[in-house]
C-alpha cells in the first residue's frame, strides 16, 4: 500500500502576500501564411503545453496539411515550458475539421474532441455528406502519433466542443446535433445538446439528446466529483428537458448523473441573450460558469453600456444550481467570456476578449471595432482584482486561460496583430500564446513556507510531504487534480497547530483511489497560497 503522510507544521509569522498586475513573460506566434486559431490550451505532466485548434497554413510552423487551404484541419502544437515548439501535427481530411478540446489523458497521451466533415485522409466513419459534420475523436500517443479515431453522429450536423478523460478512463464529450438516425437516437427537433460517453477506445457507451424545440447547443462539459457530468451551453427552448426560460437565449446548465440520467436543470439570464461557454466545479462543490449577456433584468445586474452590447457574465452556483452570485464585467463596447478556470487561491481567471477601453477594462490596444485578449482575475465573491488587455492594432481572440502549476497563467487563442504585444506573426490569423507571471508578491520570503518537499515523487511504496507554514486563522490544505477537482480538503477544523499527521492512500483507499497522474497540493490560507505538484505512478 502507497500511503501519502502529510506532516504539518504552523510557525508564528508576519510574513504577508499581496497581489499585483501580472507581466509577460514570453507569447509566441505559430501557424503560416494562411489562418491558424487555437481553441484549447492545457499545461502537460512535463511542465509544457499542448494546444489544439485548426489550420488553413502548410507552411512555416505547419506541414502536413491536407486538401487545400481553403478548408482547415485539426493543427496540434507541443510546446515545452518556454514555449519553443517541440512537434506539430495536422490531421483530417480534404475538407473541414475544427478542433475545440484537448487534454492530455493518464498514459501522457491527448485526446482531441471537434468536429469533421471528410469522410477520407486520417479521417473514416463519418455518417453524413460533405456538407454536414460529424464530432471526431481523435486519440493520439505522448509524440502526436495517431492511435484511433471515431466519427460519431448522423446525417446531419454534429459539432463536438469540449472532452474530458473520466474516471475510469474513458470519455465524456458534449456539443451539439440537429441529426435524427445514426449514432443518434432522440432529438426534440432542432440543435440539442449531444453528451456522449466513450470507453477508452472511443466505443459509445451511453449518448444522451438533451434541449427543447428550438436551439440548444452544449459548449463545456466537466465530470463532477460525484461521479456525474455537469454541462454549460446555451439554449432558446422553453420546453422538453429546458424549463425557466428568460427570454431569447439563455444560459443553460445541467446536471447528470454518472448514467446520463438528468438530476437538474437551469435556466439562466434576462429576456435578451446568454451565452455560456465554460464551467467548472468547484472547490466548495459548486459550479463556477462564464459567458456573454445583453440583458440587464432576470437574474443578471451590472449591465454595462447599452443592450445592443455584451458583457462578460459570471455566474457562482451551488452545488443544485441556485445563484450565489452574478457579475456582469465589461465596458460599453462588447465583451466576451470564454474561458474560466478556479485559481489556487480560490478566486477564479477569465479569458476572453474585449473592444471596450471603458468601465471596467484599461489598456485596450487599437480602435474600438478591434478585439484584444481579455483577462480578469476575480477573488472568492466575483470582485476584480486586476484585469489586463493583451493584443495589438488588429483583432485578437483568447479562448482559453489555465493557471501554471508555479502560479502564473497560461493564455491561448490567435491574432492577425504584429505589433504592440505580439510579435512574429507569420500572416492571417496565428495561433497566440501568451504566458502571464504570477501576481503574488511574497514579502519576507523567509518566513512564509518552509521546507515544502515532497519525497519521493513520483510515488514509490511511501510519500511524505512536509512543510513549515506560517500562522493563520484560516488553513485548508487542498488536494486537487489536473482539471482542478477537489479529491481531499482539510479544513482548518482539522488541522491544530504543532505536529499533525495525515495518512492518504492516493492508490487504493476506494474514496480516495486515484487514476495514476498529476495532483496538486494547495496550502491555503488568510494571507497567502502555495502549490505543489505530485505525480501518482503505479510501479
Amino acid at each position: 500500500m502507497r500511503k501519502f503522510i502529510l506532516f504539518i507544521l504552523f510557525i508564528i509569522s508576519s510574513s504577508y502576500f499581496s497581489y499585483s498586475q501580472p507581466s509577460i513573460e514570453w507569447q509566441k506566434c505559430f501557424g503560416g501564411t494562411n489562418g491558424d486559431w487555437a481553441n484549447s490550451i492545457q499545461q502537460t505532466f512535463d511542465g509544457g503545453f499542448i494546444v489544439a485548434g485548426n489550420s488553413f497554413s502548410n507552411d512555416s510552423n505547419v506541414s502536413g496539411h491536407h486538401g487545400t487551404n481553403s478548408y482547415s484541419d485539426y493543427w496540434i502544437v507541443k510546446l515545452d515550458s518556454f514555449g519553443n515548439l517541440q512537434w506539430q501535427k495536422s490531421f483530417g481530411g480534404i475538407y473541414n475539421e475544427v478542433a475545440n478540446s484537448i487534454q492530455q489523458t493518464s498514459d501522457s497521451g491527448y485526446i482531441v474532441a471537434g468536429y469533421s466533415n471528410s469522410n477520407d485522409g486520417d479521417v473514416s466513419g463519418n455518417h453524413g455528406t460533405t456538407f454536414y459534420y460529424d464530432y471526431w475523436i481523435v486519440k493520439l500517443d505522448n509524440i502526436g502519433n495517431l492511435q484511433w479515431q471515431k466519427s460519431l453522429g448522423g446525417t446531419g450536423n454534429d459539432l463536438a466542443y469540449s472532452i474530458q478523460q473520466t474516471v475510469d478512463g474513458g470519455y465524456i464529450v458534449a456539443g451539439w446535433n440537429n441529426s435524427f438516425d445514426g449514432d443518434v437516437t432522440e432529438n426534440h427537433n432542432g440543435s440539442d445538446y449531444w453528451i456522449v460517453k466513450l470507453d477508452n477506445l472511443g466505443f459509445i457507451e451511453w449518448q444522451k439528446s438533451l434541449g427543447g424545440y428550438w436551439s440548444d447547443d452544449a459548449t463545456s462539459i466537466q465530470q463532477a466529483i460525484d461521479g456525474g457530468y455537469i454541462v454549460a451551453g446555451y439554449s432558446d427552448s422553453n420546453d422538453g428537458d429546458v424549463t425557466g426560460n428568460h427570454g431569447a437565449v439563455d444560459f443553460w446548465i445541467v446536471k447528470m448523473d454518472n448514467t446520463g440520467n438528468l438530476q437538474w436543470q437551469k435556466s439562466l439570464g434576462g429576456v435578451r441573450y446568454e451565452l455560456a461557454y465554460s464551467i467548472q466545479q468547484t472547490i466548495d462543490g459548486g459550479y463556477i460558469v462564464a459567458g456573454n449577456s445583453d440583458s440587464n433584468d432576470g437574474d443578471v445586474t451590472g449591465h454595462h453600456g447599452t443592450l445592443n452590447e455584451d458583457d462578460n457574465w459570471i455566474v457562482k452556483l451551488d452545488s443544485t444550481g441556485i445563484i450565489e452570485w452574478q457579475k456582469s464585467l465589461g465596458g460599453i463596447d462588447d465583451d466576451y467570456a470564454y474561458s474560466i478556470r478556479q485559481t489556487f487561491d480560490g478566486g477564479y481567471i477569465v479569458a476572453g476578449n474585449s473592444y471596450s477601453n471603458s468601465g471596467d477594462v484599461t489598456g485596450h490596444h487599437g480602435s474600438r471595432n478591434i478585439s484584444d485578449y481579455w483577462v480578469v482575475k476575480l477573488n472568492t465573491t466575483g470582485s476584480i482584482e486586476w484585469q489586463k488587455s493583451l493584443g495589438g492594432y488588429w483583432s485578437d481572440f483568447a479562448k482559453c486561460i489555465q493557471q501554471t502549476i508555479y502560479g502564473g497563467f497560461i493564455v491561448a487563442g490567435y491574432s492577425d496583430s504584429n505589433d504592440g504585444d505580439v510579435t512574429g506573426n507569420h500572416g492571417d490569423l496565428d495561433y497566440w500564446i501568451v504566458k502571464l507571471s504570477s501576481t503574488v508578491n511574497v514579502k519576507e520570503i523567509s518566513n512564509s513556507i518552509l521546507d515544502f518537499q515532497i519525497s519521493p515523487n513520483p510515488f514509490s511504496n511511501e510519500s511524505v510531504l512536509s512543510f513549515k507554514l506560517t500562522s493563520s486563522k484560516n488553513v485548508s490544505l487542498i488536494i486537487s487534480d489536473i482539471e482542478g477537482r477537489e479529491i481531499k480538503n482539510i479544513s482548518n477544523k482539522n488541522i491544530v497547530t504543532g505536529i499533525n499527521e495525515l495518512l492518504w492512500d492516493a492508490t487504493n483507499n476506494t474514496e480516495s483511489k486515484v487514476d495514476d497522474g498529476i495532483y496538486f497540493i494547495t496550502i491555503v490560507s488568510d494571507d497567502m497560497c502555495q502549490t505543489k505538484k505530485v505525480v501518482v505512478m503505479r510501479n
